[in-house]
């Protein structure tokens, strides 16, 4: 068993309001969360309007299915959410 886990912040331009932030970030849980070998939770800057922490703990059989997995989530993300990229950090275990 292969675990690996991806953590993405993310600048959040213009975002005035938690509750603004919150519809930006909406539906993160319901995206990734349904692949059972994906947990996902906001793990950072919950009390800022215009930033953003994400991480997501990846499991698989194979080093090389989790980079995968990993790699599928940072593409969707980058279609979907309304704000840049800060930093990426992959972590093997």
């Amino acid at each position: 068993m292969h675990i690996g886990i991806l953590t993405i912040t993310f600048s959040l331009p213009g975002c005035r309001s938690l509750k603004e932030k919150r519809q930006r970030m909406g539906g993160m849980h319901e995206r990734f969360g349904r692949n059972p070998a994906v947990a996902v939770c906001e793990s950072g800057e919950h009390n800022r309007h215009d930033a953003s922490e994400w991480s997501f703990v990846v499991v698989a059989a194979s080093r090389r299915e989790v980079e995968s997995l990993c790699s599928q989530i940072e593409e969707k993300i980058q279609c979907t959410v309304e704000g840049r990229i800060i930093e990426v950090t992959r972590e093997l275990l």
